[in-house]
Parts: structure tokens; C-alpha cells; sequence
């Protein structure tokens, strides 16, 4: 039996779960798989794509920062890849780069179908308009939410997200500054690197939340304590981290290139008892 190279691309990247994973999904549907961690800063991502592939190299993830750049280097994306404007998944075939977007699909089936929430009618903040947040926004929309309001340190690219949505009647940018007077809302997303290693501090109104709030950070870990610890003091129903997305958007790669659909819940729940030494986010 040949073995399959995959890997994940990121930086940083080294304290990615998604080597283990694709590991374990591996040894369920008895495929023998190589799947690493390899350090790329942007500059040097598209090289060390290239020298990935030609190792043999079939397939690979995309995490923080490069998400953005692995949609620009593709031949062929698919449409919900097209939406977000951002890759996560890449397939190599016939000597060129497909590119998938499989966050937004991860975030949605954790938090409907392992959560138990629903996220139709809700209002909805998304904070970041980054390559995770490119992801994540049109799931949301797609899974029914009434409103997504998009903001970003740097406005402008809220403003290409909000653009790039094609729902000007849901989908609206705001200033970071203006937040305290935007009212309360019944989801609210991190997409942010506030909180991870030299990631700058949220500072966030109270007002942001009510009594039905959903505070969702798209880290996991200590990435996503600052956030979550936010949404417990200002009294949010319902706190969720990043590792359910993370094992979801996993699994629905792993079809992607072996056409198995592996048992995430029994990942998930193997990772969520160490929940105490995970550190980072994809």
C-alpha cells in the first residue's frame, strides 16, 4: 500500500492538531497517510508548495495567514471557495492546485448538529475580515442568519468582505470604533487573532450582548480564552471554541481527498478530554 503525503501549511504552524487529526482519521478508514506541518511565512508559501508537490504531495491545508494567497495560486476553486474568497484545502491534480473552503462548512455542522444550535433569525457580529472570517461568512449567511455585521481593524477590508457577499440587504460593514452603538446581537464571532501569540487585546462593549448571545471563537485553547473569558463576564448564554470547527472542516478535507467520510465526533471527543494542553488554532 503507497503512502498518501499531505500536509498543512501555516505560520505559525507547529502546534497544529490537524496532523493528528488526519491521523486518526486515517487509521479508521484504513488508509496508510503522510500528513505534516510545514512552517511557510508568505513570502516563501507558493515555493514551498511547489517543492511539497513535487515530493509527491496530493493534497494540503491552509491555515493563518495564507488562506487568501492559496486562492490566488489555484486553477480551479470551487464555488464556496469563490464565495469566501479564501482557500483551506488544496488538491493537486493533473500538475495544478484545485482549491475547497471547508471552514465555513465545519463552523455550521459544529454548532447546529454537535451544539444544538440554531442560527436562524439571529443578528450576528463577525469580528475579523481575515482569511478565517472570509471563510466562515457565508455559511453563516447560508445557515439562515437575519443580519451579519462585519467589522475589522483596518475598514477597508470589512468593507471588500461585505462587498464580496453579494447580500447588501444582510450583509453590512461597520467601524470598529462605532461598535458600542450598533445594539446587541444573538451571535457573536472571533475571527480575530486577539489572543493568540502577538495578537493585539478585544476590546469589546457589554452592550454587544443579550440574554440569547452565542459567543463563538474560531481559536481554540489558550487563542481562545481572552475572547471566551469576555463572553462568560458579560453573561452570554452559550461559549464555544474553535475545535469542534477545527474537526469538522478537517473531515470534510479528508472526503475531499479520499472519498471516506471519517467519525469526527469520536475525534473530537478523544481531543476535547487534553482540551487543557491544546494551544493554537487553524
Amino acid at each position: 500500500m503507497s503512502t498518501r503525503r499531505y500536509a498543512v501549511f501555516g505560520h505559525p504552524v507547529a502546534q497544529s492538531l490537524s496532523p493528528r487529526i488526519h491521523a486518526a482519521f486515517a487509521r479508521q478508514a484504513g488508509i496508510a497517510l503522510e500528513y505534516t506541518a510545514i512552517d511557510a511565512e508568505p513570502a516563501d508559501f507558493i515555493a514551498a508548495l511547489e517543492r511539497f508537490a513535487a515530493d509527491g504531495g496530493g493534497g494540503a491545508n491552509v491555515t493563518l495567514p495564507l488562506k487568501e494567497a492559496a486562492f490566488a495560486l489555484c486553477q480551479r476553486t470551487s464555488e464556496r471557495a469563490r464565495r469566501a474568497g479564501a482557500v483551506n484545502t488544496l488538491t493537486r491534480n493533473d500538475g495544478h492546485w484545485h482549491g475547497d473552503n471547508t471552514d465555513g462548512v465545519g463552523l455550521v455542522r459544529d454548532l447546529t448538529d454537535r451544539q444544538g444550535m440554531d442560527l436562524r433569525a439571529r443578528r450576528a457580529l463577525l469580528l475579523g475580515a481575515g482569511g478565517a472570517a472570509r471563510g466562515v461568512a457565508p455559511a453563516l449567511l447560508d445557515a439562515g442568519v437575519e443580519e451579519l455585521i462585519i467589522v475589522n481593524r483596518t475598514p477597508e477590508r470589512a468593507d471588500a468582505l461585505a462587498d464580496a457577499l453579494g447580500e447588501p440587504e444582510r450583509a453590512h460593514s461597520r467601524y470598529w470604533e462605532s461598535l458600542r452603538d450598533e445594539g446587541d446581537f444573538e451571535l457573536i464571532v472571533n475571527a480575530t487573532s486577539a489572543g493568540r501569540t502577538g495578537g493585539s487585546e478585544l476590546h469589546l462593549p457589554s452592550t454587544l450582548t443579550n440574554s440569547r448571545t452565542l459567543a463563538v471563537d474560531l481559536s481554540y485553547g489558550e487563542g481562545a480564552i481572552a475572547f471566551l473569558a469576555w463572553a462568560r463576564s458579560v453573561g452570554c448564554r452559550s461559549v464555544v471554541d474553535g475545535l469542534g470547527m477545527l474537526v469538522e472542516q478537517a473531515a470534510e478535507s479528508f472526503q475531499l481527498w479520499h472519498g471516506v467520510r471519517p467519525d469526527a465526533d469520536a475525534v473530537y471527543a478523544a481531543l476535547r478530554e487534553q482540551n487543557a494542553v491544546l494551544v493554537t488554532a487553524d
